[in-house]
């Protein structure tokens, strides 16, 4: 008892003060202007890993790689989304991201997975393809095109925008479906065709979707016809502004002109928190990350087990017979191939 209450007395007067609780880490991903995905969600990771995630968005997918690829020497991120398969080659040549085989790969089709290496890792797949301003169209009487040829018809003069295959991941493959479809021998004679029929080119989608288009703009642009995804229908009813439930913009699926795009995240060389980024990865596979992508960033999630919601099956479309190019054909040909439209169109 002597012993218990000198203890007592030796107790200080006053309580410790609290201590004050760690900083967030930060984690920082950087990505095309396109990547979106629920405050809560993201919410859920930085809570259960004590992390800010911070979102660099940095343009268009080429323009985005191209500023990763130039920073490799001072990385300006933990790791990199939004890498595509038309921009895969380029990517990995750079030797910019860290092999990673994330235990969510088993829940994830063998198709989608194009690096063996596991350098990158499929998150989301879509289809790029024609839309078009369904009312614009059927107040003209104008019927909307059946095949790649049309769009170089006097009828559609001045109707279509497109994006730089140089900058652009939609640009680059809708030029990728243009070879396929014409073959090398053909495919600049179209794009000729198109330079002739007053084609508007833009440098992203962006622009081409939320300026030149006449849904996408709110009626501010000239253009009825861009290069899309099939996933953007149902993005028209979310963000409309006028209560519509049904979308102004349609699908358009000529024959040959619908090209399947895979986007891939990776673990940038040289990242700050490599481990944190591996978790993060893993969160993006696993199902309510995936489950959040369809109404976020308007494409399909990489995992079958996500839920797709109801609004998204209804108006989303895959389009018949997409073109899946290889990547190996990407890789030999793509400098070429692109070099090739840059003379064509700016002559």
């Amino acid at each position: 008892m002597l012993i218990a209450a000198l203890l007592v007395g030796c107790q200080p007067l006053t309580s410790p003060a609290p201590s004050t609780p760690a900083a967030p880490i930060p984690l920082v991903l950087a990505s095309h202007d396109s990547f979106n995905i629920s405050e809560e969600v993201l919410a859920r990771f930085e809570r259960e890993h004590g992390v800010s995630v911070q979102v660099l968005t940095l343009g268009d997918t080429g323009e985005a790689l191209n500023k990763v690829i130039l920073s490799k020497d001072a990385p300006l991120a933990d790791l990199f989304f939004g890498v595509d398969n038309t921009f895969l080659s380029r990517a990995l040549a750079a030797d910019i991201f860290e092999p990673y085989e994330s235990p969510l790969l088993a829940q994830i089709p063998d198709d989608l997975e194009l690096d063996p290496q596991h350098r990158l890792l499929p998150v989301d797949y879509g289809f790029v393809n024609l839309n078009a301003d369904s009312e614009w169209f059927a107040s003209r009487g104008i019927p909307l095109p059946e095949r790649l040829e049309d769009l170089a018809d006097p009828m559609y003069r001045g109707l279509l925008v497109v994006q730089n295959p140089a900058t652009s991941s939609p640009g680059l493959a809708f030029l990728l479906t243009t070879i396929d479809y014409f073959g090398e021998d053909g495919y600049l004679d179209f794009w000729r065709s198109l330079k002739e029929n007053d084609v508007l080119v833009t440098d992203g989608w962006s622009e081409a979707y939320f300026s030149h288009f006449t849904v996408g703009s709110g009626g501010a642009g000239d253009r009825p016809l861009v290069v899309s995804y099939s996933t953007s229908p149902p993005a028209d009813v979310v963000y409309a502004t006028d209560g519509r439930t049904e979308p102004a913009t349609v699908n358009v699926f000529p024959p040959g002109s619908a090209f399947r795009q895979v986007e891939f995240v990776g673990v940038l060389k040289g990242a700050a928190q490599p481990e944190l980024a591996r978790k993060f990865i893993d969160f993006m596979l696993d199902v309510e990350f995936q489950s959040d992508i369809p109404l976020q960033m308007f494409v399909y999630p990489a995992n079958p087990n996500a839920t797709l919601p109801e609004l998204f099956v209804k108006f989303a479309q895959v389009p018949p017979d997409p073109v899946i190019f290889d990547p190996a054909a990407i890789e030999a040909n793509r400098e070429r191939w692109v070099q090739a439209w840059v003379d064509l169109m700016t002559q």
